[in-house]
């Protein structure tokens, strides 16, 4: 086991890869429970999967129901799905209904400890568009503010927008929320942070210099770390590569096709890469693991619980 203990506060684990399945096509068994393994045996120890609609919110409930005192789920509706509340049978009031009373319900049960993944996105406004992304961040920023839980944030080139629907409500959420996957600028990071806001690093946070840059000035008391797994894997061609040759080994990787239960699948990350992902952050920040680990686990069990009381928050 690791010395150190990390929180995954980002994991896609409902995605049909962990199933086996790449593009409609099956290649091996379901391998949820050896990629949680996985990453356990490298002292990941929480993993908070992440529900992007109403169905796969579900999904990271029953995760969390599988993986008791292990997994945790958020609910909501990413901003590139947000479409589906138009489609929704019953209309979008039935949808924000159901995600009430899914969210209150978990929580009630120990299972959902943030709401999200909610926020805008700029960038892929061919998912969804402007006015429909703002209608249903601020509808569900509201339903966040009745269950009492904190935000799972997502921000893409829509930062005035994004700061202003958040700011109303931010003081009706005392532990506010986590913008994850941040890849903004240094006045974005800067700006987010003063809304109390901790911010979510991978490696989609860490592909170029200025990424660094903003990584290295992320206040060590807002920073909280994540795979975003099976997306942002840390490549050869990141930034952050040139930090990583003295980084802990991986367990071996392999193509999908020669999928072995013990094996990690090229091209789709996990969990147990956050060794690296906290491994970069530490040598960019100029501190030791211990000393980033510790903050991170901090944070996040500060935020979202995951099953933790203070007294258990030292690593």
């Amino acid at each position: 086991m690791s010395e150190y203990k990390y929180a995954d506060v980002g994991i896609n684990l409902t995605d049909s890869t962990f199933k086996g399945e790449y593009y409609g096509k099956q290649h091996h068994a379901d391998d949820t429970e050896h990629v949680i393994q996985r990453g356990v045996d490298l002292g990941c120890l929480k993993f908070m999967v992440t529900g992007t609609d109403l169905e796969e919110s579900k999904k990271a409930i029953a995760l969390a129901e599988g993986y008791p005192g292990r997994c945790y789920a958020t609910v909501g509706v990413h901003p590139c799905q947000t479409e589906s509340f138009d489609k929704h049978p019953g209309g979008p009031t039935v949808l924000l209904q159901e995600l009430e009373t899914l969210t209150v319900d978990a929580k009630g049960r120990g299972l959902a400890t943030a709401f999200g993944e909610i926020g805008l996105d700029y960038d892929r406004l061919h998912f969804a568009g402007k006015e429909q992304q703002l209608k249903y961040f601020e509808a569900q920023l509201d339903i966040a503010v009745k269950v009492q839980l904190p935000l799972f944030l997502h921000s893409r080139a829509a930062g005035e927008d994004f700061e202003r629907l958040l700011s109303a409500r931010l003081p009706s959420l005392p532990r506010r929320g986590l913008v994850h996957s941040f890849t903004g600028t240094m006045e974005e990071m800067e700006s987010l942070v003063a809304l109390g806001l901790d911010i979510g690093v991978n490696g989609c946070s860490m592909k170029t210099e200025e990424n660094l840059d903003v990584v290295k000035a992320i206040p060590l008391e807002r920073l909280q770390i994540e795979t975003d797994g099976p997306w942002c894997e840390m490549r050869a061609s990141h930034a952050s590569a040139k930090y990583k040759d003295d980084a802990q080994g991986l367990p071996k990787s392999v193509k999908k096709e020669k999928w072995t239960a013990d094996s990690m699948v090229k091209g789709r990350n996990e969990s147990a890469t956050i060794v690296h992902v906290v491994h970069v952050i530490a040598k960019v920040k100029g501190i030791s693991t211990a000393e980033l680990c510790q903050a991170a686990w901090n944070n996040s069990i500060k935020m979202f619980g995951l099953g933790e009381t203070s007294d258990q928050q030292r690593p």
